[in-house]
């Protein structure tokens, strides 16, 4: 029988790829560098692979290593469900959440799940507004957690996610030609919609704005009814929805961050619970989610992005 696989070997893999160093991980798990690097050869040694390779003066995943990171939360998302199920110190309060609609109706469900069973005697309290507003309370104390559009222009946030901003039209209704672009979008102070519309001005690209909402729904309803043009992130794209691009006459878009925000003071024993399990939910989220059968061709030809972990940065942002 083979020998299982080593709790604390992985609890140090997770880390590494958080912090994308050996060095920071050592500092967040209070390892030495050494430790953490006999670990990881002890943990290729039990796999039989090589796990990281060389770049730069750091060290990215090999495709094995990206195939064991996904197992590798899964196991320790639920060994401390496991621990948890039976530990009569659980954590308790109220936890005040905030998450734009959007956000909320991709990736909640799953968030909220887990950690409710994983901590039962914790009362989630959500909001749903648009980033713009959550930052706000969040400088008032009025949340403990928000997860908002990273935006570094408008407030400070850790990036916990990256993919591709996508234009998308109605697969089942084409765009008038020669006549200018028919946008749904988000209002001024839209991160999304900015990116939109300077990358419409710097193409030379004629359009109007006929929509404006904060809800996503909205948004989706008046594209996937062939009445407008939006943008939405990879993950986002929905059954009738038809990602535009360059052959269209669509421009390139620069990918989006998903940014973590917590207040100062917040229980650090509550934070790092739930910001746990919004990492973890994040990394499980693809575009196999949705019903990539009926979306339109080109939806499932898109090219993916690397997701990027809690703390890094694409350039120029």
């Amino acid at each position: 029988m083979s020998a299982p696989l080593d709790i604390d070997q992985l609890h140090t893999f997770i880390a590494i790829v958080d912090t994308g160093s050996f060095t920071k991980a050592a500092d967040r798990i209070f390892k030495t560098q050494s430790a953490v690097s006999m670990q990881m050869r002890r943990l290729e040694e039990r796999i039989g692979k090589q796990l990281f390779t060389k770049d730069g003066r750091g060290n990215r995943l090999t495709n094995e290593g990206e195939k064991l990171m996904n197992y590798a939360r899964r196991i320790i998302r639920l060994n401390d469900e496991a621990i948890a199920a039976f530990d009569d110190n659980r954590l308790e309060g109220t936890l005040r959440i905030g998450t734009p609609d959007d956000y909320a109706d991709r990736y909640m469900p799953e968030i909220i799940g887990r950690f409710a069973k994983t901590h039962p005697n914790v009362e989630l309290y959500i909001v749903c507004e648009p980033s713009v507003s959550l930052a706000e309370k969040m400088a008032r104390g009025e949340l403990d957690i928000a997860l908002v559009t990273h935006n570094p222009r408008a407030r400070i946030s850790d990036v916990v996610r990256t993919e591709p901003l996508c234009w998308v039209a109605s697969a089942n209704h084409p765009l008038r030609d020669n006549a200018p672009v028919p946008l749904a979008v988000g209002r001024r102070d839209c991160h999304w919609r900015q990116l939109a519309c300077s990358a419409l001005d710097a193409d030379g690209r004629d359009y109007q704005v006929l929509f404006t909402s904060w809800s996503s729904t909205v948004i989706a309803s008046a594209v996937l009814a062939g009445m407008a043009v939006s943008v939405l992130p990879e993950s986002a794209l929905r059954t009738g929805m038809k990602v535009l691009t360059a052959s269209d006459g669509f421009p390139p878009l620069p990918p989006v961050q998903i940014g973590l925000m917590k207040r100062p003071g917040i229980s650090p024993s509550l934070a790092n619970a739930i910001t746990d399990h919004i990492s973890a939910c994040l990394d499980n989220i693809s575009l196999t989610a949705v019903a990539t059968d009926d979306l339109d061709s080109d939806v499932k030809s898109y090219p993916k992005m690397p997701r990027l972990r809690a703390g890094h940065m694409l350039p120029g942002w």
